[in-house]
Parts: C-alpha cells; structure tokens; sequence
C-alpha cells in the first residue's frame, strides 16, 4: 500500500476551472440541445455547431472524457443526465444556472482574493454603490437570464418540498422571492387542493405568469407584487423562502424571519431552504463555496448552518423547528408556529 501524499486532489481542484469552462461553452454553444433531437455523427455535430476544425475533436471527446457525452465510433450522444438536464428542450432543464454561471460569475470570481481581502462584493455592483439586485432587476434580459438561473439551482429541491412536506395539512402557500416561480409551480402542481402567492418586485410579474401559465397551473397561482424590506409578507399558511436569506445580513435574515413568523396562523410553518451548511462546518463544500458566492455577489450575504437558522426561527417565536435535507447540497428549515 502507498501511503504517501499525492498532488492529484491539488492539481485536479487547482485546474478545475478547465473542465468547469468547458461545460459552460459546451451549455452556451447549445451541445447538448442539439444532441437532444438524437445522435450525431462528428462531422454532421461539428458542423451545426460551428466548431474551428483545429480543436472540435479535443473539445468533443473532452466532453466525454468528463462524461457529460457519450461516443460510439464516430457518433456523438448525450449521456443520461446531460440528457435530462441541460436539453433547453426539455421541462427538466436546469441548465440557467450554467449560463449565468458563464456569463457573469465566472468572471467576478477572478476577483475572490479581492474580495476576501476587503469583504466587499466583486459583481456589477462593485463600485457603483447598488446592489446586485438593483442592477439585475433594471435590465429586463439580465433579469429573465438571473431568474432562469435561480430555477436551475432550485429545481431539484423545489420538487423535494413539494413531496416532502405535509402539504395535506395546508390550504395556501405564498412563496418570497419567489423569482420564475418553479417552486410555486411545483407545489401547485402536486397537490390541487392548495392556492399559492409568487412575492417578489414587480418587474417579476410578466416573468412569473408566464412560468405559471406554461405548466398548467395559473388559475391557482398569484403574483403580489412587494418589497419584503418595505412590506408585510402575503399571509398564508405556509410561507416559503427558497435561496432567500443567504443573500443578507444577520440583521436581515432574522427581520425575514419575524415577518414570516407575522404572516402565518398558529400552526402555519415557515420553510427556509439554501445550501444548509453542516453544523461541523467540515462536509458541505458547496454550501461552504456558495458562502463564498454570497462575498462576491452582496454586501452582507452569508450561508448558514442549520442550527444557526433553528436558533434563529425559535428567537423570533417559532415552537418547534426541524432541519430535513433535500437533494444534493440543499436543505430546508422547518418552523411551525
């Protein structure tokens, strides 16, 4: 046995920018939409996507090399998840988190020493005195990109709660911040009996019914539109934050939590889902990295762990307070009052 160190953990996260950028061109170029309809042969594949024949093969065979590709001979396919997951095609796609991922923080993300120097945000924000927010939601594209984003990296535990939960229990829902809308969807979705509210700014709106009115489930879903820091949340049984209180500051995050605790009746809950980071602190990384996301995106953002947030819920008047893992990295609070 061989036990002495090795640089391959080292090498391999030190260049994993390489692997990372090129499944970000491969989502931006369209690959695996275009192997959506079926395989293709190189030259048919390299074609459509106007690939320079100099590095079209390497960047092809790279893909399967990671395994987001499948090659048979001389005929391309996508594997099973990218299959699933990144054909635009497709209702499952979640692939609007990889293009803002590409477009915009690939490139802030240079700046991390930066900004774990000056604890300041290194995003379109950086130096104009607004904040992110305020500078996505002022541009109706960059805000249909970010909201596409969100349901990406929410989709999976978006459809988790709407299985989890006692949903039985409960006649309406509103969801804060509730971006696209997909966790509102997908709760909707499932279960017919209840009514629910999308709360978010009022740009969100047109972006919002669509998303409803798309999967069928428009006639029971609400937009109300509002700003959390300047009004009360929409009362509801069950109020819902998904990747909402890791974009503020401790203050916030608990002045979030009293207005949740306001909104619903005795026995209503409020659920809180992020990237949960463990209690030890030593096993999420990406909850851990999505900390560090927070640094680079917002002045003051921070993910916590779910004893923090516990702590935090049964301060404001919560009774009882559960924390139920979700899918890959997500987790979600539960407070009923």
């Amino acid at each position: 046995m061989n036990d002495q160190p090795s640089p391959e953990k080292i090498l391999h996260t030190g260049m994993a920018f390489w692997a990372s950028k090129t499944l970000l061109s491969a989502v931006e170029m369209g690959v695996f939409t275009e192997l959506g309809h079926g395989p293709e042969t190189f030259e048919a594949l390299n074609g459509r996507l106007g690939l320079h024949p100099r590095s079209a093969r390497d960047f092809l065979d790279a893909l399967v090399a990671l395994g987001f590709l499948v090659r048979t001979d001389a005929t391309y396919a996508n594997a099973p998840e990218t299959d699933l997951f990144l054909d635009k095609g497709k209702p499952s796609y979640v692939g609007g988190i990889l293009e803002m991922a590409n477009h915009r923080l690939f490139g802030h993300w240079f700046h991390l020493t930066e900004a774990l120097r000056t604890g300041l945000p290194q995003n379109e924000a950086k130096g104009t005195g607004e904040g992110v927010f305020e500078s996505l939601y002022a541009d109706p594209a960059r805000l249909r990109e970010f909201l596409s984003a969100m349901t990406g990296v929410s989709r999976g535990a978006n459809m988790a709660i709407a299985r989890a939960f006692p949903w039985a229990q409960y006649r309406t829902f509103a969801d804060v911040g509730t971006a696209q809308g997909d966790l509102a969807v997908q709760i909707a979705r499932a279960h017919p009996h209840l009514r629910g509210t999308g709360f978010d700014l009022p740009e969100v709106a047109p972006i919002f019914e669509e998303y409803a009115a798309g999967a069928g489930v428009a006639e029971r879903l609400t937009f109300q539109p509002g700003d959390f820091f300047k009004q009360d949340l929409p009362k509801a049984d069950v109020i819902l934050m998904g990747h909402i209180l890791h974009d503020w500051d401790l203050p916030t995050k608990k002045m979030l939590i009293q207005k949740a605790y306001a909104a619903v009746p005795a026995g209503g809950a409020f659920i809180a889902y992020d990237t949960i980071i463990d209690d030890a602190r030593t096993q999420n990384a990406f909850g851990l990295l999505m900390s560090l996301n927070m640094l680079i995106e917002t002045p003051g953002g921070f993910d916590y762990t779910g004893g923090e947030c516990a702590a935090w819920m049964k301060e404001a008047g919560f009774s009882s307070v559960r924390v139920e893992h979700l899918v890959g990295p997500d987790s979600m609070v539960v407070a009923v009052k």
